[in-house]
């Protein structure tokens, strides 16, 4: 992490990655981006959906390939850049026939490294296969809920999942949760750790950062009126007046408390919940 003198206030917390020393410094691919829209948080009637969200800087959308349909074809990584949508690095993954993808890299990955997606592939780092074929104790990431539905668990920076368990055609994954959930063996995943595993330990230093990066303010619901907020109105400072705490909506959140409901489809896969509050 980079540090920096506190000639400003900002700058006396702010902490950043090192990019030039993990980064190959190449620009993106121009084929495999596109422009993409800000909406604000808004949907098609302009209504706010999603609170917190607008402004920003204008990002150029990068192509992933989350799919992995090129099978038996090996890759060479040619550079590892930086996405403005997500927290991992991605490497421009060139295959052997010449296409070229972009892919989440693995952490410890570097320009030049190869890998393959084949379903007697080796365990290294970046290497793709079912789960059936991957010991149990692997780091994995990518990782797919079903056969050819590309991936979906454990993408973002730093994350990964291991295999606890193989037992009649599913596989256990301690999820970073905590929790422990079923997937079937026939789904792929990658081995390894989703790299910039140090994006946790980023300060951003100033209010003025987190606009740049389309985050709006968050007003705290004790700051409201009862109108607006459960846990709005009274004089001066007051308690939020019931024992949990609840979303704008009333809805019970945070602290740790449950908010699954429990007649969720995928309540079946869960082999161990996540532990929350102050056990985890």
């Amino acid at each position: 992490m980079k540090s920096y003198k506190p000639v400003t206030k900002s700058l006396r917390q702010m902490t950043r990655i090192e990019y030039r020393k993990l980064l190959s410094g190449h620009g993106p691919h121009k084929a495999l981006t596109r422009g993409k829209k800000s909406m604000g948080g808004r949907n098609a009637f302009g209504r706010i959906t999603t609170r917190h969200q607008g402004g920003g800087h204008k990002k150029s959308y990068r192509t992933v390939d989350f799919h992995f349909d090129k099978k038996n074809i090996p890759a060479r990584i040619a550079t590892i850049e930086y996405d403005p949508f997500r927290s991992a690095f991605i490497g421009l993954a060139v295959y052997k026939d010449g296409e070229k993808r972009y892919v989440v890299v693995p952490r410890y990955m570097k320009v030049g490294d190869t890998f393959v997606v084949s379903e007697s592939a080796h365990i290294a780092p970046g290497n793709r296969l079912p789960l059936a074929n991957i010991p149990i104790g692997t780091f994995v990431y990518q990782i797919e809920l079903k056969p050819q539905g590309g991936a979906v668990l454990a993408r973002s920076a730093g994350n990964y999942c291991e295999i606890v368990a193989q037992d009649q055609g599913y596989t256990h994954l301690k999820l970073p949760s905590s929790e422990v959930r079923r997937v079937i063996s026939t789904a792929w995943a990658s081995v390894g750790e989703a790299s910039n595993e140090e994006h946790r330990l980023e300060n951003w230093g100033k209010a003025g950062r987190t606009r740049w990066k389309g985050i709006r303010p968050t007003v705290r619901g004790t700051a409201m009126n009862p109108v607006d907020h459960p846990h709005g109105g009274g004089e001066g400072r007051q308690g939020r007046g019931h024992r949990r705490q609840r979303t704008m909506w009333g809805k019970p959140a945070g602290k740790g408390q449950k908010t699954r409901h429990p007649k969720k489809y995928s309540n079946v896969f869960i082999v161990s919940r996540r532990k929350v509050g102050k056990r985890k």
